[in-house]
């Protein structure tokens, strides 16, 4: 009877889990390579590295990321056609660097003004069925280490 009601009491639980993360299978969280590492956002905010925070206050920002209409101009794009564009590019490794998205600032960690307007840290082209445009910025951002010169190389 104990086991019955430990049972009874569990699969309500798993029930709701599986209802509040909308899916049973792995989630892929968007994900960039950068040389041999891979930058990928987390929603487990205690797994993370870096946090970063979004402000629409220009003069809280510590890194601008403007978004372009021109992928020749941008420093960083992503353009994809949704998953499955380059599978391989993020597999789970130790070199792996876990980016969040915080609601408030962390730490001293970056906080990102995103606009259409200039002057910016980084210009992003973002036109993708897996990436919104804060995400693409808080990745870049997050992978660039001292948050105020652009990367360099960063691929799908």
């Amino acid at each position: 009877m104990l086991r019955f009601k430990i049972l009874a009491s569990v699969v309500p639980l798993l029930a709701a889990a599986v209802v509040a993360r909308g899916e049973i299978g792995p989630v892929l969280q968007p994900c960039i390579a950068v040389g041999d590492t891979s930058v990928e956002l987390t929603s487990l905010f205690w797994t993370a590295r870096v946090h970063v925070a979004f402000t629409d206050d220009p003069s809280r920002a510590t890194v601008r990321v403007q978004l372009t209409d021109d992928a020749e101009a941008a420093d960083f794009a992503v353009v994809d056609d949704g998953l499955g564009s380059e599978p391989d590019s993020c597999q789970a490794n130790p070199a792996n660097r876990l980016i969040t998205i915080a609601a408030q600032p962390v730490d001293g960690g970056p906080v990102i003004y995103l606009s259409s307007d200039g002057p910016a840290d980084y210009r992003i082209f973002v036109r993708s069925k897996t990436f919104s445009p804060r995400e693409a910025a808080a990745l870049i951002v997050g992978a660039h280490g001292d948050h105020t010169r652009p990367l360099q190389a960063a691929s799908l």
